[in-house]
């Protein structure tokens, strides 16, 4: 079982936000988003999880979320490095083993103490707006952090994943294809995938940015 803890509450938030997901250890998508939002002089970044596997550099994006004091909620992925142990684990096939060869290494790579702090990463994290709002993120959605929220679940599917959430606004991840979507009173924002996009070398991300009269949302990329 993992350890879990939850940052203090954000907020309540004035200016922009910048929320990512997904970055799967792809420090260059990663630095790509970050050169964008710093030419916007935009410096609060939350990250939805699936933060270091699959990619070449895990401990460097690691490193950079830090660098940049990103609030940082816990992907499966995360759970994964965290807490799975390999050798637990029979391959069935060369692709299988390819996967497994690869986890052992973002494991070896990023060490104990980077596992430790995934471990204790919030499952999600709660931003008050200073219109009253306020904005949910998590990975997958806030019915469970494991069960992705996607573009092709209809009205009712999506509402039973929100699960009656207090929050106005949830941002998620997981599904790697941004979307934005009204159901009933909440708002669903995917913010797709900084580092493994269905379409290529584009690094997702979205920006909200509050307002007293209400919150704007802008999904947005980058190529790298």
């Amino acid at each position: 079982m993992t350890e879990k803890t939850d940052f203090p509450r954000i907020g309540p938030m004035a200016t922009p936000m910048a929320f990512v997901s997904d970055i799967h250890g792809n420090l260059q998508a990663l630095d790509a988003v970050l050169g964008v939002l710093r030419r916007r002089e935009i410096t609060t970044v939350i990250a939805c999880g699936d933060h270091l596997l699959g990619g070449p550099d895990p401990l460097g994006v690691w490193r950079r979320l830090q660098e940049i004091e990103a609030r940082c909620c816990r992907g499966v992925s995360d759970r994964a490095v965290a807490i799975v142990d390999p050798s637990a684990l029979t391959p069935r096939n060369a692709q299988d083993e390819a996967r497994l060869e690869a986890f052992r290494q973002t494991q070896e790579t990023v060490g104990e103490l980077v596992r430790k702090q995934l471990s204790q990463l919030p499952e999600s994290i709660r931003i008050p707006m200073i219109d009253g709002r306020e904005v949910v993120a998590v990975h997958g959605s806030p019915a469970d952090p494991t069960v992705e929220m996607s573009h092709d679940l209809s009205d009712d599917e999506l509402e039973a994943r929100i699960d009656d959430d207090p929050a106005d606004i949830i941002v998620c991840g997981g599904t790697h294809v941004p979307f934005r979507r009204d159901v009933h009173e909440w708002a669903v924002i995917n913010v797709g995938s900084v580092g493994q996009a269905p379409e290529g070398r584009n690094a997702h991300f979205t920006v909200l940015s509050p307002r007293m009269d209400g919150i704007e949302v802008h999904q947005d990329f980058v190529e790298y």
